[in-house]
């Protein structure tokens, strides 16, 4: 029988943190802490809702973050 997977881990890190960061100094600063993917979108894009580990998202207006959630 195949071992169970080890889910990924994600940085102890809050995403609130992130909103108000120019958006490349936010990225570079994400993977610096340890998120594997992150990602940056256009307010009101439209995405997939799955969740995945590591993956911090950015909605970034006039290269600005003004949301951060993980997944």
């Amino acid at each position: 029988m195949a071992p169970i997977p080890t889910p990924p881990t994600e940085p102890h890190d809050n995403p609130d943190g992130y909103v108000g960061l120019d958006a490349r100094r936010a990225e570079h600063l994400a993977r610096e802490r340890g998120w594997s993917t992150v990602r940056s979108l256009p307010p009101g894009a439209i995405i997939t809702m799955e969740y995945r580990a590591g993956r911090l998202n950015f909605e970034v207006a006039d290269g600005r973050v003004t949301r951060a959630w993980k997944g």
